[in-house]
């Protein structure tokens, strides 16, 4: 619970440091560079040779694709039922298929499960929610919007191999059962333990609430969606196969995360629904610190 209540904290100071002079109106893109580029690769390497290698991990590198394919299904759907505009489809089937499994899901899953966790949590975000990001999520982002540069398979695979944390991934697992020196173990212990309250910073900061009566439904098809419905999926299919107890935790808690920030970033530079993409991103994150306590619960984490 404390944990908990420390990432609100961090959240608030966020906010109020966007009212102050000093900070310029790009201090949150600052911020989550900063993670991107150091604190995260170094919680992935500080935590990934700790990781018990099991074929049951595989349940958390497969479910966020098989929750991706039933979202984009139930976008299709509803869009033919209520005849969307083919800009607020495209906005949706980038955004609501990936999860904050991350910036969020990260020290969300600490704060709720510990730091034992997070090596789960980790496969989830990099061999799901990343890669889908960058492959998924870009081609539609491209196919529906205005982007000029349409994504390759060459330019896809570059993206991924060289993204820090992926790269610190594979070291991490290259390196499982050899213990870090005292000075790099250090190293590494003193960035990665600023991810989370810079990173929650940096979401307080970028936070924006703007509603638009016309895309109400929209909206409310797709918090529904995120924040129940699919982790409800999560839930059944894990427990169908009898998922360890551990890995089906964590899964289901990231399952329940919010829309991805940066999900919403490739949707919004893409030109779909903008106004409603920051909606859906901001009310997300807010109701989530109501909806992921009470997973939490539902699983007896907390």
């Amino acid at each position: 619970m404390e944990n908990f209540v420390l990432v609100l904290i961090y959240i608030l100071i966020g906010t109020q440091l966007r009212r102050l002079p000093q900070f310029p109106a790009n201090t949150g893109m600052v911020l989550n560079q900063y993670v991107l580029m150091v604190a995260l690769p170094a919680l992935v390497l500080q935590k990934m040779p700790l990781l018990q290698l099991s074929s049951q991990l595989l349940v958390a590198a497969i479910l966020p694709w098989i929750l991706l394919a039933v979202t984009a299904v139930l976008v299709l759907v509803a869009a033919k039922l209520w005849h969307w505009e083919r800009s607020t489809i495209g906005a949706l089937l980038v955004v609501l298929p990936l999860g904050n499994t991350a910036f969020l899901g990260y020290p969300m899953i600490e704060a709720l499960m510990g730091a034992d966790a997070l090596p789960i949590a980790i496969i989830y975000d990099q061999a799901g929610s990343f890669l889908a990001l960058v492959s998924y999520a870009a081609v539609l982002a491209a196919w529906y919007g205005n982007a000029s540069e349409k994504p390759t398979v060459l330019g896809m695979a570059k993206r991924i191999f060289f993204f820090p944390a992926f790269m610190a991934m594979l070291v991490g697992l290259a390196l499982k059962g050899w213990e870090y020196p005292g000075l790099m173990k250090n190293f590494l212990d003193s960035l990665a333990v600023t991810l989370v309250p810079v990173v929650m910073v940096a979401v307080g900061f970028q936070f924006r609430l703007q509603l638009d009566a016309k895309e109400k439904a929209p909206l409310a098809f797709a918090l529904v969606v995120k924040l129940m419905l699919l982790p409800a999926i999560a839930f059944v299919l894990l427990w169908l196969i009898a998922a360890e107890s551990r890995i089906q935790q964590v899964a289901v808690l990231q399952a329940a995360m919010p829309p991805m920030v940066s999900a919403g970033a490739l949707a919004i530079g893409a030109g779909l629904a903008p106004r409603l993409v920051s909606t859906l991103v901001g009310v997300g994150l807010i109701l989530s610190f109501l909806s992921l306590p009470l997973w939490a619960w539902w699983l007896g984490v907390w």
